[in-house]
């Protein structure tokens, strides 16, 4: 059975005016639904607190809404037609209006979720970006989410703080992009199925047809990065993932390309400003379960799995 998230909402109602022995539907928040093109269209985007599961998705969507995505616990994959973007506990991800989206749980996620209208743009951004989360936005974040069915005068100033920390967050090139070039894709995936593989461009390029300078090329037009700043990026993502996971440090530097774990470190407290060791020490907010099972990946509030997001 798919792990990707359904809404489980009922279908909107028809759009055509209704007749008078219709009992037309009462007045409330908008219902996702699918587009034409398949993609779940909600509103508004939601403001809350909930539990993915390792390896859970939610399926691509957008909203009328800004939102900011922030992982409490685990690592959470943004996905967008130009790439992924890779948020563990000290990243958030801000998510324009109108962005088609998906995301994806590596490790039990603890997913906080605020929602901005389209005119509350506290970055001025129109673009997915990764912002770093300090000790005290991570805890504005989490308690705007924890009870978003209690508006108030505490709650508005609460938001209002939050927005001015947004405002001061350094922004993180924490993106992967995606190869629209088939000739790029080919290599890309090569990369993806063995981060460990030390081939150089060159030799992925024989293997998949293409010439190093042609590659070359177009790595810089199309990624914005050269291949070595590529498979570097590509090989971190991977990493957290399988820390994620709880992987030892010095496996997840040999499946991950690097030749030694110290390499490994090196490279990701440049990145992220402390070790991988440090990383599975971050804090972090215990996952959330179930009422009625005990079980992971509920909606806290109620207990029945979350519609889309």
């Amino acid at each position: 059975m798919s792990n990707i998230r359904q809404d489980g909402e009922p279908p909107e109602a028809d759009p055509r005016p209704a007749e008078p022995d219709d009992d037309p539907r009462p007045e409330g928040p908008a219902l996702p639904r699918a587009t034409p093109s398949g993609v779940r269209y909600a509103p508004q985007a939601p403001t809350r607190a909930q539990v993915l599961a390792p390896g859970e998705r939610i399926d691509a969507h957008r909203h009328d809404d800004h939102q900011i995505v922030y992982a409490g616990s685990g690592v959470l994959a943004v996905t967008t037609d130009a790439g992924t973007w890779f948020a563990p506990g000290t990243r958030a991800l801000w998510v324009p209006a109108g962005t088609v989206h998906a995301h994806r749980a590596y490790g039990h996620l603890d997913l906080h979720l605020v929602g901005l209208p389209a005119d509350d743009n506290p970055l001025g951004l129109d673009t997915p970006t990764a912002l770093a989360v300090s000790p005290l936005l991570r805890e504005l974040i989490r308690a705007h989410t924890g009870a978003p069915e209690r508006p108030g005068p505490e709650r508005a100033r609460l938001l209002a703080v939050l927005r001015d920390q947004l405002r001061v967050s350094p922004r993180q090139p924490m993106r992967l992009p995606t190869p629209s070039d088939p000739r790029l894709a080919a290599v890309c995936a090569l990369v993806h199925a063995d981060p460990a593989d030390r081939r150089t461009l060159a030799a992925l390029g024989a293997a998949t047809g293409t010439g190093e300078r042609t590659l070359s090329r177009l790595f810089r037009a199309d990624l914005g990065m050269t291949f070595p700043q590529w498979r570097t990026q590509a090989r971190l993502f991977h990493a957290l993932r399988l820390l994620a996971e709880d992987t030892p440090v010095t496996s997840v530097a040999v499946r991950c390309g690097w030749s030694t774990a110290s390499a490994f470190i090196d490279v990701f407290r440049h990145t992220f400003g402390h070790t991988p060791g440090q990383h599975r020490r971050l804090p972090q907010q215990a996952p959330q379960r179930r009422p009625e099972t005990g079980e992971l990946g509920a909606d806290p509030a109620s207990g029945r799995p979350p519609t889309v997001q």
